[in-house]
């Protein structure tokens, strides 16, 4: 079944009948994307999301075979501070097992949100990221317009770090607890490392899963309101090549 498609100005957004079909349709975007870079570039630098909304995307793209991963050098968007690689909820882990476990990347470069220091852990990770070039960024939306883990009151369309430390709120902690990540509210962390807006921004191909019916309230929000930091993902209509995948439950509102 072809997808309902439609532009809003340089967005391109596609809806899809079910969380899977969106899933694979975002992967297969991303895998064209990769074997037009591999004919251009030794090196390929992809920033990877996490998250429930994931999950199809991944699967797809590691299961897609021939795709140039021995030239991609990865990294992830955020992590949360004060957890263990080995954390269910940590994103390291989560990248371990759904990516870096099933194909062989050129390198991936986690955020080590435990380090004793994380101003170096800051510099070091935004050296190799910017020496990377990233050219595709995978993402998500959060449910209270959050990207990567720019909350409304963190988000900064012209911050000028390149990565930071946030303080998560409410709604983006409970987003957490409710995806199953966590066992009680109190387990989920209150601070996190986060690539800011304009280091998302200027990654030259972003590609958005956005599945799920917990997601339909955020999506109308991020393509009918004003842009603002008010639902951060509302940027996304500012950037040049951007395309949204959508399953029919989290276009409910639309």
């Amino acid at each position: 079944m072809e997808p309902r498609t439609f532009h809003l100005g340089s967005m391109k957004v596609q809806i899809f009948p079910n969380a899977q079909a969106a899933g694979e349709a975002a992967a297969e975007c991303a895998a064209a994307a990769l074997r037009d870079l591999s004919e251009q570039r030794e090196r390929i630098g992809v920033i990877f999301a996490t998250g429930s909304s994931q999950f199809e995307t991944l699967r797809a793209l590691t299961s897609i075979a021939g795709l140039p991963w021995e030239k991609v050098h990865g990294f992830h968007m955020d992590e949360y501070i004060g957890i263990g690689a080995d954390h269910p909820a940590s994103f390291r882990r989560y990248l371990r097992e759904r990516l870096t476990s099933r194909v062989g990347m050129a390198s991936f470069h986690e955020m080590d949100g435990s380090a004793a220091d994380l101003t170096t852990v800051r510099r070091e990770y935004m050296e190799k990221l910017n020496a990377a070039d990233a050219q595709i960024c995978l993402l998500g939306i959060g449910e209270n317009g959050h990207l990567a883990f720019n909350d409304p009151h963190e988000a900064d369309f012209e911050d000028p770090e390149p990565m930071k430390i946030v303080t998560l709120d409410l709604g983006c902690r409970e987003q957490q607890l409710a995806e199953g990540w966590f066992s009680s509210f109190d387990e989920v962390p209150r601070e996190a490392l986060t690539l800011t807006i304009p280091t998302l921004m200027k990654v030259p191909g972003l590609i958005a899963s956005v599945p799920g019916r917990r997601k339909a309230a955020i999506v109308r929000r991020a393509l009918q309101e004003a842009i603002s930091i008010e639902c951060p993902a509302t940027v996304l209509r500012t950037h040049a090549n951007v395309t949204l995948f959508l399953d029919q439950d989290s276009a409910a509102e639309l």
